[in-house]
């Protein structure tokens, strides 16, 4: 797409030779106007060059202001700060508006200049802000308020039901982690779902027709289109497909072996065979990452664990050290160190005094020197690798800050999720784990130990796929209108049932809202970025694992799975090539760069679970367990159930206008003003 301008003025160029080698007298008009278009041209794009180069002074200026406003509201949620937010908001949303009118301007399509030609491409789209003001400050207010139901909820003890202050983290999470108690655990479930999603239903179908009008406006038919013209693909949603297709065959051996192993825990009644999953056995709310659970599916629970928290915590592990010790990997890679104002800024343990939004997120100020991580880090594995995922988005911005405003983002949006977890697959393996004195160096890495090892990963990132699809494949339907608002929670448990096979753990309805119990519905923040992620961090991983040497697809003692490139600087000038790039081009030439192909491809992926997908056909077929499922009847309906209302009671909450705007356009060109771990 980029090569249009330079195929514009190549043309136009041999046009005029050709005319003025063959002219006669009566030709002068119109090689004059020949002449005369060119010269425009040439003269408007000198005018875009002026107009860039000043409006990203002012952008980024302004990016820095609605940054500091949405920060003290995420890092304090007050009243005063909310509105603070808000004004801010609408502050921003007239800059670009007038923004956008300048950038309308220009007759850019035929500039020759393909660089400047892009520029302007990205930016000429404005966003949720072309509504007029009175529809924007609802459609913020919409979102706002979907957003302070979430991070405020609250539930009551299953065990003290006089207890009604459990917050989602730490204690909802803490107990979807490590109780096997089969009804407290459908309890918790069923409790969130009601006090986060089952209270934004209104708020969101009044979001859904204020953000189709929007995209309208920037003639895109509805958001979801809106949304996949990061990708610059015409093709995308049948790649995804394509790719799910790929990877659905080991999804499914996992499904089979891990029901198998939940009905011996919890018996054939609550885990039928051929049935879908219950949602609440998983080891998480949403069931997109079940290696909380792996004691109980362990294949050889005499070996060693990589599991790595109880040695953390017997170490004397903080929040702080988890997070020097995952800068020391990207710089010991020759990547970037963060500047001291990271360190000053970051939030990296909930506080004591006041509410903050928990959800990890890391954040670009648009000045070039000042950027933040919050998150209520726990000392656990799991958040050691969320750490190496935020971190990831931080290198990232560090890389392009020398961009212009309109390049300082991810090729797309799945490389800027796909980086750190990258760097975490290196992180993760027993090799790394023993260099870093997480595991005892005596411990033998044989083939029942790596079985295990490839399960506990597999747990979180084959068990994500399904989940990742269809948190946008729902909203894609929603916003296209193949589906009705009259039907939005039984669709959602159906697209549940059919991709994840799993199922609501108790009946739902249509007076329930349950994908708003997901942080990204209820914040409005896309997601088919995450699965992207997680198939191309195998491709990063994979190239630079080859970079290294730590890699070789012809020698068994180098598997892809073992490979550690802490310390190789090779490979990390290779990433930060592909890093600072930014999106000044094209996503497939930076995958290029990086990986020498230009798609996404997925048998990275299956190289490096190659030996756990064969152990899992061999084990199912012993184990006699079907692979798949099937439902006779969707455990969702129209009416709300008599039992809903026999439920334990749950706490009650003040009423509240709104909350934290997730992605709030500075300027169309401006990227997402947070990264939000999955």
């Amino acid at each position: 797409m980029h090569f249009n301008g330079l195929i514009i003025s190549c043309c136009l160029l041999v046009s005029l030779t050709n005319a003025i080698d063959a002219k006669g007298p009566e030709d002068d008009e119109w090689v004059d106007g020949l002449l005369r278009k060119k010269r425009a041209v040439d003269q408007d794009e000198a005018l875009a060059k002026d107009f860039l180069s000043s409006h990203n002074l002012k952008a980024s200026d302004m990016c820095y202001q609605t940054n500091i406003a949405e920060w003290r509201y995420a890092s304090d949620i007050t009243t005063e700060n909310e509105r603070l937010k808000l004004e801010q908001s609408l502050v921003s949303a007239r800059f670009e508006k007038e923004a956008w009118k300048n950038i309308t301007s220009f007759n850019w399509e035929p500039f020759t200049d393909p660089d400047l030609k892009r520029k302007f491409r990205l930016i000429s789209v404005l966003g949720p802000s072309a509504l007029p003001e009175e529809k924007l400050t609802q459609y913020r207010k919409s979102i706002d308020a979907m957003e302070t139901i979430y991070s405020t909820a609250k539930i009551c003890s299953y065990t003290n039901p006089a207890d009604c202050g459990l917050n989602l983290d730490p204690d909802i999470t803490e107990t979807m982690r490590s109780s096997r108690n089969f009804e407290e655990l459908k309890h918790v479930w069923h409790q969130w779902h009601q006090q986060s999603g089952g209270k934004m239903r209104n708020h969101y179908e009044r979001f859904v027709e204020l953000s189709n009008e929007a995209a309208r406006m920037n003639n895109f038919s509805d958001t979801g289109a809106y949304w996949l013209r990061n990708y610059e693909s015409d093709t995308f949603k049948k790649d995804i497909e394509g790719l799910w297709q790929t990877i659905k065959p080991f999804y499914l051996q996992l499904h089979a072996y891990v029901r198998a192993k939940l009905r011996a825990h919890y018996g054939e009644e609550k885990v039928p065979k051929n049935q879908p999953i219950p949602a609440h056995l998983l080891g998480n709310m949403w069931a997109q990452a079940w290696a909380n659970i792996n004691e109980l599916v362990t294949p050889y629970p005499g070996k060693v664990s990589v599991d790595v928290t109880p040695e953390m915590q017997k170490q004397g592990y903080t929040p702080k050290k988890m997070f020097q010790m995952s800068e020391d990997f990207f710089t010991s890679l020759g990547l970037l160190p963060t500047p001291p104002e990271f360190w000053s800024g970051s939030i990296i343990e909930k506080p004591a005094d006041r509410e903050i939004v928990c959800h990890a997120s890391a954040w670009d100020f648009c000045n070039g020197k000042d950027f933040r991580i919050k998150q209520c880090t726990k000392v656990t594995m799991e958040d050691f690798i969320v750490v190496h995922h935020e971190m990831g988005h931080i290198q990232y911005y560090l890389q392009y800050k020398h961009l212009p405003l309109v390049y300082r983002d991810g090729a797309n949006s799945g490389f800027h999720e796909a980086v750190g977890d990258a760097l975490a697959l290196s992180v993760q393996t027993t090799k790394h784990l023993k260099e870093i004195g997480l595991l005892d160096k005596s411990s033998p890495q044989d083939y029942e130990a790596t079985i295990n090892y490839l399960l506990l990963t597999a747990l979180d990132k084959i068990a994500f796929f399904p989940f990742a699809y269809i948190m946008d494949k729902w909203r894609w339907d929603v916003f296209d209108g193949s589906i009705s608002s009259a039907d939005y929670n039984c669709h959602w448990w159906k697209l549940r049932e059919e991709y994840q096979g799993i199922r609501s753990p108790v009946i739902r309805s249509e007076v329930d809202f349950d994908p708003g119990a997901k942080y990204h519905i209820a914040a409005n923040v896309e997601y088919i970025r995450y699965f992207v992620s997680f198939v191309i961090q195998f491709q990063f991983y994979k190239s630079m694992c080859v970079t290294a040497g730590q890699y070789d697809p012809n020698n068994p003692a180098l598997p892809l799975h073992e490979c550690d490139f802490y310390r190789n600087k090779e490979a990390g000038a290779k990433l930060g090539a592909m890093l600072a790039m930014g999106s000044s081009r094209p996503w497939p030439e930076a995958m290029r760069a990086l990986t020498g192909q230009a798609r996404m491809d997925a048998s990275a992926f299956r190289e490096y679970f190659k030996p756990l997908e064969d152990w899992l056909i061999a084990k199912n077929k012993e184990l006699g367990e079907p692979v798949g499922w099937s439902s006779e009847d969707l455990n969702c309906q129209k009416n709300a159930p008599e039992s809903t209302t026999q439920d334990p009671p749950t706490t009650q909450r003040p009423s509240s206008s709104g909350q934290l705007l997730p992605h709030i356009w500075i300027l169309a060109f401006v990227y997402s003003l947070l990264r939000f771990v999955f």
